[in-house]
């Protein structure tokens, strides 16, 4: 039999039948809230004991077991006496509440369709409501603590409903409902900013205008908030009509230029790698149409016999990389070829087209372990800072990060490179390269375990995406939300939805080599950290990653033989954001097996990212604490086998 708990209101239990269970009193309740909001880990008595008085009585603890006594004959009322309980569990001094998969808890629930996009599901969320959450329990610091959480999701996922509601043209149904909303919580910025954009969709451009004057008078004047710069983009656009006049002026320009223009000049294909860079930043087919279309013109630009120019064309490609796998490979390959070439070529007086040829070999030589790639980015870097020329410093820096995955435990250096982007990219208007600074920043907070650091450059990259029209940013900031969720220990359902969502947004993104496996990884360490059943998926889920996934599988399956074999036949990790979990699952792996070989060798990989979060660099996905891999194996690596 199923429990179906709720805690979107008054604290309420009912049966798979809906029958409502008995809790008894207010301090019942409390104890059992104080369970469900520990999610099943063990409360300890003297914990339950000081969050249920202020000043406890003498008798507390013999208090709080006739609450838990009455609790469990509550919820499993059909158990015979003197038998367990499956679910009000005693363990280790204290109480746990351990939920089967039949039972379900409406705020973990509602918490799953958080950042959902389809409007019925984010209806039917909301719908879970009854009123504040714990509405009937006293105001104790932890439960208050929980119900501010839960409002702030509530007040999100009433946001996010307006949004759908938005995209699918039903702006003037959801006015009504943000009036009301920003009134009642004036300090919610993104409520203004959909208010305002829904009068303004409604052809109610004045009314459009006057909230946002409201808005930054509200937030600045008397709550002291700085207005985001998505506020002002919009308010920017309803003045200028920007998307129309930017049409217009973009077809003007495009067809003078193919009249005015002289065929064959190398004017042209400096124009052409403009706008296959503006091309390649939006994404999706933008990003795949970029990459056809570039081969072309390196291969012509190659063919000038300017070799000066040649480099420059060639090395104007300035679009910054953020994922150390490449999508294609074998074009990355041929870029890199024709870069060495034109370098031969080069005089020795021409230092600015150098470094773009040396850092596009950087950036397009990553995941190869090409050690001449690590030198070129340094090369590129130590030219353009001697030149004093930011675009080529920022186009070199991030040639430098992508050859910073030598080794595990760079973290703090990726973290560095994107911080000196950020800075420099702000001072002359770099918008790719603050992006990427941005980004760099996300991942590298996350891999040392400063998430919420990592949740500012997440905002920061949401509201460049909104100002600059990038939707591709929002894919990193979407999984980077989705593996913070996972990192803070929320339920597995949530967090399995959570990177679901994150995987829709990759679809048709154009970046084939992010996609590839990331769900499945995300899938895998969720449920590794939670002790959970592994995903049981197709071989091609697992992308590139199979190799280092295998041995897992195969030990969760008991197929110990299998396994070993598996295990002996991986090859090492590759270089990337990633080594630091493909160790950790080849450590973790070894230790299960016994294998001294494997364990020894993921200790010595793994020991300079003692720091680091195992997999979080990625911004994808989380295991656990490197550190925690390390002491595993240094406990023991002595009994493992030869």
């Amino acid at each position: 039999m199923g429990v179906s708990f709720g805690v979107l209101g008054p604290v309420v239990a009912s049966d798979d039948q809906g029958r409502g269970l008995d809790l008894r009193g207010p301090r019942h309740r409390a104890v059992l809230a104080r369970l469900l909001i520990a999610r099943g880990r063990v409360v300890p008595m003297t914990a339950i004991v000081d969050d249920l008085w202020v000043s406890p009585p003498e008798r507390a603890a013999g208090a709080v077991q006739t609450f838990v006594g009455a609790l469990r004959r509550g919820l499993e009322p059909a158990r015979p006496p003197r038998t367990p309980s499956r679910m009000l569990v005693t363990e280790g001094g204290g109480y746990a509440l351990r939920l089967g998969p039949a039972d379900s808890v409406d705020a973990w629930e509602f918490e799953a369709a958080v950042g959902a996009q389809d409007p019925g599901k984010l209806r039917d969320a909301l719908a879970r409501w009854r009123g504040p959450a714990y509405a009937d329990l006293i105001d104790a610091p932890w439960i208050e603590a929980e119900r501010r959480r839960l409002d702030e999701l509530r007040l999100t996922v009433l946001e996010d409903l307006a949004e759908a509601e938005l995209a699918t043209g039903r702006a003037e149904e959801v006015i009504p409902g943000l009036d009301a909303h920003v009134t009642a919580h004036p300090w919610r910025e993104k409520g203004w900013r959909l208010l305002a954009t829904a009068l303004y969709r409604s052809e109610r451009q004045v009314e459009a205008l006057e909230v946002i004057r409201r808005a930054r008078e509200r937030l600045g004047t008397e709550l002291g908030l700085d207005p985001g710069p998505r506020l002002g983009a919009l308010e920017r656009d309803i003045l200028t009509h920007a998307d129309d006049a930017a049409t217009g002026l973009w077809a003007a320009t495009a067809a003078t230029y193919q009249q005015v223009a002289p065929s064959g000049s190398p004017l042209v294909l400096q124009s052409t790698v403009a706008v296959l860079g503006d091309l390649a930043v939006m994404g999706g087919t933008g990003l795949a149409a970029s990459r056809q279309q570039r081969l072309a013109t390196v291969d012509a630009a190659e063919r000038l016999d300017d070799a000066e120019l040649a480099a420059t064309i060639i090395g104007s490609f300035d679009v910054p990389g953020i994922w150390p796998r490449s999508d294609d490979p074998e074009q990355a390959a041929r870029v890199v070829a024709a870069a060495r070439r034109v370098l031969l070529r080069l005089p020795s007086a021409a230092v600015s087209p150098r470094a773009r040829l040396l850092a596009t070999v950087a950036l397009e030589s990553r995941g190869t372990d090409d050690p001449d790639a690590v030198v070129s980015a340094r090369d590129a870097v130590r030219l353009a800072r001697d030149l004093g020329d930011p675009r080529v410093l920022a186009l070199a820096l991030s040639g430098s990060y992508m050859q910073c995955f030598e080794r595990t435990g760079l973290a703090a250096e990726r973290d560095s490179i994107g911080r000196e982007l950020i800075d420099l990219s702000t001072r002359f208007g770099l918008t790719n390269f603050l992006v990427m600074g941005e980004l760099v920043r996300m991942h590298a907070r996350s891999a040392l375990g400063r998430f919420e650091d990592a949740a500012g450059h997440a905002e920061s990259l949401d509201a460049l995406a909104a100002r600059h029209g990038r939707p591709a940013i929002t894919v990193f900031t979407t999984w980077f939300r989705a593996m913070r969720h996972d990192a803070e220990g929320h339920d597995l359902t949530g967090v399995e939805a959570g990177y679901r969502h994150a995987a829709e947004s990759l679809h048709g993104a154009g970046m084939p080599g992010v996609e590839n496996g990331a769900l499945a990884l995300a899938l895998l360490g969720a449920r590794l950290t939670r002790n959970a059943d592994l995903p049981v998926l197709p071989r091609a889920a697992w992308g590139p990653y199979f190799p280092w996934v295998r041995p897992q599988l195969l030990v969760a399956l008991g197929r110990r033989a299998d396994a070993l074999k598996a295990l002996d036949a991986a090859p090492d990790p590759v270089h990337d954001n990633l080594a630091e979990a493909m160790w950790s699952l080849l450590g973790d792996a070894a230790l299960a097996l016994d294998d001294r070989r494997r364990a020894g060798q993921a200790l010595d990989h793994l020991g300079p990212a003692a720091g680091e979060i195992a997999g979080a660099g990625s911004g994808m996905l989380c295991l656990w604490p490197v550190a925690r891999t390390i002491e595993r194996l240094k406990l023991e690596l002595p009994r493992t086998r030869a």
